[in-house]
This record gives structure tokens, sequence and C-alpha cells, in this order.
């Protein structure tokens, strides 16, 4: 895990004025676009190798920054969910404008506060998004009424010793009420850093999208 960004094209989100990386596998059959958590951006070395695996199995990947650079230092702006699922939103609406990938089904794949940003939005656009995968993530964030809205099968993969992220991802559940499960991953912590955690975070994702996601 190197945070390689071979394969992707740097692209622009126009009405956002946001940056992104674009991977585009020979005949994708769906879009993820992932939602990073406080601090990270398109170049996270772990998202970065999820995204990899996932257009190993099949799935274009969009990895956008959801705040502005003179944004990032803003603590409020990091920490505002609505924001970042309105961002993640304009990302969404910005892939129809892509021949190659308009017709595609979008997934989400959110870490840390993205996941919670990745919630509100599907919640907001349930037509649009097909599943949703939650890294290490704080679904809790997107609020009780949102997460009762969400449509998109999900999946919350937590670290097995996250302990108070599995609390606050176990109580989320609770007010969800579309497909969904919890997958916790054997010794990981909340980065999944230890040897091999990442890889069953991307075979979990993986499952989870070519069952839900593909076109």
């Amino acid at each position: 895990m190197d945070g390689q960004v071979q394969d992707q094209e740097s692209v622009v989100i126009e009405t956002a004025g946001l940056q992104g990386l674009l991977g585009v596998p020979a005949d994708p059959a769906g879009v993820v676009v992932f939602a990073h958590g406080s601090g990270s951006g398109r170049f996270s070395p772990r998202n970065n190798y999820v995204a990899e695996g996932l257009r190993g199995a099949g799935f274009a990947t969009l990895l956008v920054d959801l705040l502005t650079e003179s944004e990032e230092g803003d603590r409020a702006r990091v920490f505002d969910i609505p924001l970042l699922a309105s961002r993640l939103i304009a990302a969404t609406r910005w892939l129809s404008g892509v021949s190659r990938l308009a017709q595609l089904p979008v997934g989400y794949f959110g870490a840390s506060t993205g996941a919670g940003a990745a919630l509100l939005a599907a919640a907001s656009e349930p037509a649009r998004i097909g599943a949703i995968v939650s890294r290490g993530g704080r679904p809790d964030l997107a609020g009780s009424p949102a997460l009762a809205h969400v449509r998109a099968p999900t999946q919350l993969i937590v670290g097995e010793r996250d302990l108070p992220v599995i609390e606050l991802n176990r109580e989320a559940m609770r007010h969800l009420r579309c497909e969904h499960e919890i997958v916790i991953v054997p010794g990981a912590h909340h980065l999944f850093e230890e040897p091999g955690a990442l890889d069953l975070v991307i075979g979990h994702a993986t499952r989870w999208f070519s069952n839900h996601l593909a076109a």
C-alpha cells in the first residue's frame, strides 16, 4: 500500500470546484464514489488501495476531495456533514455528464466522517445510489431521520479493536430500514493498518458492490 494513483486521471467537479481522481477499468459494472474522512483526501493511501482493488473487480472509482484547499483548515467545515453530503451529491451528478459512466449504477464508499456524509447524501437522492459501504465510519453523523430514509443496501465495516466506533455503528443500524449488515474485521483498529486488514475490507466491499451495484 503506497498511495499510487496509477490508472487514474485527475478531474475537476466544475460545479463545486472539487478535485478528484477517476479510474475506469474496461467495461465497468458500476461507479464507486469515495467520501473521505476528516483530514483525508483523494490521495489517501488506504482509500487508494481499496479503490485499486475495486477497479480490479470491475468497478470505476472516483476519489474526490469534498472540501477545497482553502476550506480544509476550517474545522467547522471538516465536520459539516450536510455540506460534505451536498458536495458528494454534486460529484454524483457530475458523473451523469461523463458519457462512459452516465448510465452506470453508483455506490458510495465512506470512511470516518465521510460515511455520515455518504448516508446523508443517499437519503437525499435515494433513486440514484445503489449501495453503500462504510469503513471505520461514523454513520451516526448522518442523523437518525436520514438513516431511516436510506434505501441503498448498506454495509458497515469496523475493526474489532475499534470498540467505540463499533458501538456507534450498532446504534446507527437501529435506525436503518434498508438491507444492511455489519462486518467486524478481526484484530483491526480504526485505520485498518494491520497486515491483511485492508485486503479483508476490499473483499467484503467487493462482495457487497457486486451483489447490489453491478449493472
